[in-house]
């Protein structure tokens, strides 16, 4: 078994799509949420680090075979005003990524990230990434692949994905996924056919802005958002792309027509549409911290499908079978 350490390992994403390949397994791992470690230590068992990993020693870190890094995005992301590595709080932590690879010296490295990191300050910030994996021996590859064509899940939610091989023929083994057909719906991750809690409907009573819900939402087979004073349809009839910010008020979290009435997703709901399997534990919290974390989470089968074909790499390189 390839051994993976996980770095900002939030519900655990990342590791669950590579485990879900075969081959490979997760030894230890670090995340400072509270929130989102309690859901982590429902779905698995390896050693969890609660901490900044600012304050964590790479000889704190066991040696491993691929190192994963879905390092925080909000200085990258629109939403996040793009500062970048201008950004104290959080775009510093690539660096943080870099410490361990450049002390533990892993065999791959695998970077997810939001795909405005590739543009962000005309190309200098991932230049400075890209060029930092270099400098310390890994060949990389990297795409940015939309759940939706890559992952067969019903959410159109871009991501760039990086992966770095210290053996040049792993590397030159290497591809990322080809598309795939779309062949599931929202109607494969909603549950329209039976009522759900109370909380999750919007009311009359409850909700300022319902009659423009009620007279806008007409379809009961697609999704739609609140934007502060209009409602959008998503006519492309996947889930637009879900946001950590779900987690700070209900108008965030995509909204449906159920024969019971409006309501938003559920938390269950939104994991579903990041391609996580009906077995994966939600803990008893608060709804807020659930949404937060679909939302920072990635999409299960489009890292299941990389971590494929790195272990394709692997088998191959390994059998000498490459051919220049």
């Amino acid at each position: 078994m390839l051994r993976l350490v996980s770095l900002f390992a939030g519900v655990g994403g990342i590791d669950l799509g590579f485990e879900q390949a075969g081959h490979y397994k997760t030894i230890w791992a670090n995340e400072l949420d509270e929130k989102a470690t309690s859901t982590y230590q429902a779905n698995f068992k390896n050693k969890l680090i609660i901490d900044d990993i600012r304050n964590v020693s790479a000889s704190e870190i066991p040696d491993m075979d691929i190192l994963l890094s879905g390092f925080p995005c909000t200085s990258f992301s629109i939403a996040g005003y793009r500062k970048g590595f201008e950004d104290q709080g959080s775009g510093d932590l690539f660096f943080e990524t870099l410490r361990i690879i450049v002390a533990k010296k892993p065999r791959i490295v695998f970077l997810e990230n939001v795909k405005n990191l590739v543009g962000h300050d005309n190309g200098k910030t991932f230049k400075v990434i890209r060029e930092s994996l270099k400098d310390n021996g890994y060949h990389i590859k990297y795409q940015v692949l939309n759940a939706k064509d890559y992952g067969n899940i019903p959410q159109n939610r871009e991501r760039i994905y990086i992966v770095g091989f210290k053996d040049i023929n792993e590397y030159k083994n290497f591809d990322f996924p080809m598309p795939q057909e779309l062949s599931t719906s929202i109607t494969d991750m909603i549950d329209f056919s039976n009522k759900v809690e109370e909380k999750y409907y919007y009311t009359p009573e409850k909700c300022t802005f319902y009659n423009e819900l009620n007279e806008h939402m007409t379809s009961s087979i697609t999704l739609y958002q609140w934007r502060r004073k209009y409602v959008r349809e998503n006519k492309s009839n996947v889930c637009p792309t879900l946001t950590a910010n779900m987690g700070t008020g209900g108008h965030n979290v995509p909204l449906i027509r159920t024969p019971y009435g409006i309501r938003k997703l559920t938390p269950r709901e939104c994991f579903n549409f990041q391609g996580y399997p009906k077995d994966f534990k939600l803990p008893n919290i608060a709804s807020t911290h659930l949404y937060k974390q679909a939302g920072n989470s990635v999409v299960v089968p489009v890292i299941r499908r990389i971590a494929e074909n790195i272990y394709r790499s692997i088998s191959l390189s390994n059998k000498a079978e490459y051919v220049h």
